[in-house]
């Protein structure tokens, strides 16, 4: 697909989160080449840094990489879920006067995340509130968004959980009465009860059965293609980002290590990391 590069989504530029004291030599003395992401001369972690993308409209973005690699967090820190060390990131749909959305304040983070964004998780848990219903997990979402018509939210939440294949008789009860693929499908519904233009999915498919891994991935391929939303899928597992990206960025000891379109790296990777995981795959 061709591109205008003036026509991204999201931008990030220099996203870095560094856990502890760090030191001027803190970035130098660690990542790939050293095959560790703590600092030997402060302790300090290095979570992610440098990381720079752009996202554009409609596209999935492939994050890949081991446990440990900063993979996650490049989503949380976008999706503000923690803060970062530093680096910047600008959204197109909230300000085309480019307004660094990481360094907003919190009403104007609220306002983007509950308006602009949505996040699978890994745990149904970190996404759900397990003393509401399915449609009341909706609901939340939709409300925080200014929608106040108990009707209309309702007819949303149905809608929504038809569109994920959770029975609407089901509706009013309980996440913690479902399964896992169940639980992670309402987590999906809320996410987009808003028409986000960015959708963030992390390991949504960890820990599930692999007949439920296929379905769930299933559903998200049907869903970017149905609704168009640009998304960001961060996964360990290969053919997950096979099955949903068409660009992919590797991962190891908090940098990139590699990056392109996903059929080019699966087929032809240049860096060792990416061989290895490719490799892997066969």
């Amino acid at each position: 697909m061709e591109r205008n590069d003036d026509n991204w989504l999201l931008r990030v530029r220099n996203l870095t989160k560094i856990y502890g004291e760090a030191n001027e030599n803190t970035l130098a003395l660690t990542g790939p080449m050293f095959n560790s992401n703590i600092c030997p001369e402060t302790d300090s972690i290095v979570a992610c840094a440098g990381i720079d993308f752009d996202l554009y409209p409609g596209e999935v973005l492939g994050i890949v990489g081991e446990s440990g690699s900063g993979k996650s967090t490049v989503v949380k820190l976008l999706y503000f879920d923690m803060e970062q060390t530093v680096g910047a990131a600008w959204l197109k749909p909230y300000n085309d006067g480019l307004i660094n959305i990481l360094s907003e304040s919190n009403q104007k983070k609220r306002f983007i995340r509950n308006h602009l964004m949505g996040m699978v998780y890994q745990n149904p848990r970190d996404g759900l509130n397990f003393r509401f219903s399915s449609g009341g997990n909706i609901a939340e979402k939709l409300i925080m968004a200014g929608n106040m018509h108990v009707g209309h939210i309702r007819e949303r939440a149905s809608d929504l959980l038809n569109k994920t294949e959770v029975p609407v008789q089901r509706m009013d009860d309980r996440p913690s009465s479902f399964s896992g693929g169940m639980q992670q499908r309402v987590q999906i519904s809320k996410a987009i009860a808003n028409n986000p233009p960015l959708l963030f999915l992390d390991e949504v498919t960890t820990g599930l059965d692999v007949s439920v891994q296929a379905r769930v991935l299933d559903l998200i391929r049907e869903l970017q293609q149905d609704l168009g939303i640009a998304m960001i899928v961060v996964s360990h597992d290969l053919s997950v980002i096979r099955m949903l990206t068409d660009r992919t960025m590797v991962m190891k000891n908090g940098r990139i290590v590699e990056s392109g379109l996903t059929d080019q790296i699966l087929q032809d990777p240049q860096h060792e990391y990416s061989q290895l995981l490719v490799s892997s795959l066969l």
